[in-house]
Formats: structure tokens, C-alpha cells, sequence
């Protein structure tokens, strides 16, 4: 019988506490997918499959999680009684996590990310409605032949790409960077069309269609984050490329992996960077780092623009445009 395969790697969502009055007190990834599929009975009239990949709080996301994910999600869209696959999730990085997902899948099956701002023990836990919605989704998506990596929140279905964490703790934490929501739930979980979408099924997202096999790299190519603000000098950029001259130098293949390959700068405004720093990253770029610019700005990204020094990220985040030039290092190595 075609089931939904429900991906649990931990969070909030699977968290717990010892008093519902401290809700801000919690552990997160204490309770198994199992455990978070049997708390909500609505979702006993769809045929479910759970599997437990990891069992992490989010913030400590890391490369082999990632491989570990990509690797069930390879089995499950290969095997037929899969008809789409949900992921319970930690909120921190999860806009990593669906940015990673969009670029590896290629659209055949629906993948739903979901996560709470809640512990599973607090009054007003949100993961249950969220579990429901994603899977009440995911069923109704394969059932529309509908792919791609979207996520579903409050309520709100974003699409991988575009969702981040707009919030530090309010339960509507999340949003698209300006973006309208893909489609909208209601009490019931039934789907709605947004108010900013012409067509929820029209717009709903397929995926690059990179392959799972992106991330079997033991390690990924190494790159960071920088943040332009006042005073930013490069200090940080100089101190990184000397240890990865000591690192390339060293004859350990181990530290060799480690050799700085890409930065991503979270510039200013649109795109503009202090010059203290953009003097450091073209010490960098001559060095054969690849240098990408982000906004720090909430909304609105970087539109590329005629004359460019630097590929702007569009509308991606810091942390996504990471994940990206990753998974584009990647591809020029094969």
C-alpha cells in the first residue's frame, strides 16, 4: 500500500521538559518519530511509515546528518510504496536543510519539512499541528502528482528555497523573505490557496535535480560566512587565508580539506560591502577563493546586476548561499 514515510532527525518538535509552566526549558530531540506520529490521532486514516535518521537539536546540524538524510531519501524515491516523504526537523537550520534538498531532488515525490517552536511537553506545543498539516499535505500533493521540498508551518506552506527563520520564538517564526506562502492551511488542515498565488499547484516547486550522490563527499568543500558591517576591516578573511596556506602546506590530507574554497559575505543593503573588507575578499578571490555576496538585510536578497565583482546570491540567505556554493564547489570537482 503507497504510505507516507515520515523522517525524523530530532528538534524542538521532539523535545521535552519537566515543567509545561517553563515551556522555554526543554531538551530538544528526546522523543522518536514513533512517539511524535502516535501523539496525533488525526493522522490515523493515512497509511504512515516512520524512520528515524538522526536525533539532534538542529543547531548542531552537520555534513553526515545531511548524507545520512540524503541517503534515505534516495531509498524512498526509488521505492514505490513511498508516496512522498515527510522530515520532522529542528527550526534553527532548517532553512539549510530545504536548500540543501531543493538543489539534490529532482521533483519526482513530494518531501515536506516540518518543526516546532514548542517542546512536545509545553501547553501550547505546535508540533502536532504541524506534523498533521505536513503529512495531510504530502498525501494530498502525491496525490496531485506534485513534487519538490516545501515546508509547512503555522499553517503556511513555503517552498524550500525560499523559507527561513523570520523569528527567535514567536510560533509564526517563519516566512519567505517577502515571498507569499505557497498555500495556506486551515483549522482543519485542509489546503488553501494563498492570497499571493495565483495557483498553490502552478507554483508549487520541483527541485535542480542534483542527485543525492552531491553529498557523498566525506567532506564537504569548506565555506564560510562573513558579515559586513561598521568597521569591518578583513581582519577576519586575512587570518583565514593564512591558515589555509598552513593547512595546504602541511602535507596532511585531513587539513588539506580544510583549506578555505569559498566565502559568502552577508554585505550590507543590497549587496554592498565595507571596503576594508572587500579589499580582504579580493585578496581572497586571487587566492582562488570563490566569493559569493548575501544581504543581511531580511527581505529583498541580491539581485545580480550588470558589473558584478561577485555572483550575487538573489534571494537566498547567509546560510543558504553557504549551502549552495557547497553543493556548486562540488560539482566542479567531478
Amino acid at each position: 500500500m503507497a504510505h507516507v514515510l515520515i523522517l525524523g532527525t530530532g528538534g524542538t518538535i521532539a523535545g521535552t521538559g519537566t515543567d509545561p509552566a517553563r515551556a522555554w526549558a526543554y531538551q530538544a530531540a528526546q522523543l522518536g518519530v514513533a512517539q511524535l506520529v502516535a501523539a496525533v490521532p488525526e493522522l490515523a486514516a493515512i497509511p504512515l511509515a516512520t524512520q528515524q535518521v538522526a536525533q539532534i537539536d538542529s543547531k548542531d546540524m552537520t555534513w553526515s546528518v545531511w548524507q545520512a538524510l540524503a541517503q534515505a531519501l534516495d531509498a524512498a524515491m526509488q521505492d514505490a510504496a513511498v508516496e512522498a516523504v515527510v522530515i520532522t526537523h529542528g527550526t534553527d537550520t532548517l532553512e539549510e536543510t530545504a536548500c540543501l534538498l531543493h538543489h539534490l531532488h529532482d521533483g519526482r515525490k513530494p518531501i515536506v519539512l516540518t518543526a516546532a517552536m514548542r517542546p512536545a511537553t509545553a501547553p501550547d506545543a505546535d508540533g502536532p499541528r504541524n506534523l498533521r498539516d505536513a503529512v495531510r499535505l504530502a498525501h494530498t500533493a502525491a496525490g496531485l502528482g506534485l513534487g519538490g521540498v516545501v515546508a509547512v508551518l503555522q499553517g503556511r506552506v513555503w517552498a524550500g528555497i525560499h523559507v527561513r527563520k523570520a523569528h527567535s520564538h514567536a510560533l509564526d517564526a517563519f516566512d519567505a523573505g517577502g515571498a507569499a506562502p505557497l498555500a495556506v492551511l486551515d483549522d482543519a488542515g485542509e489546503v488553501l490557496a494563498s492570497a499571493g498565488a495565483a495557483s498553490w499547484m502552478a507554483a508549487w516547486p520541483r527541485g535542480e535535480g542534483m542527485g543525492w550522490a552531491r553529498v557523498s563527499s566525506p567532506k564537504p568543500p569548506r565555506v564560510e560566512v562573513v558579515l559586513s558591517h561598521a568597521d569591518a576591516d578583513g581582519w577576519w578573511v586575512d587570518a583565514a587565508l593564512r591558515q589555509s596556506a598552513d593547512d595546504a602546506a602541511a602535507g596532511d590530507p585531513q587539513r588539506h580539506a580544510q583549506v578555505l574554497r569559498g566565502l559568502v559575505v552577508a554585505a550590507t543593503g543590497h549587496g554592498t560591502v565595507n571596503a576594508g573588507l572587500e579589499a580582504a575578499l579580493q585578496r581572497a578571490a586571487a587566492q582562488g577563493v570563490v566569493v559569493w555576496r548575501s544581504s543581511r538585510v531580511a527581505r529583498g536578497g541580491v539581485t545580480p546586476r550588470e558589473g558584478d565583482v561577485w555572483p550575487a546570491a538573489g534571494t537566498l540567505t547567509p546560510a543558504q548561499a553557504r549551502v549552495a556554493l557547497q553543493l556548486r564547489l562540488l560539482a566542479a570537482q567531478v
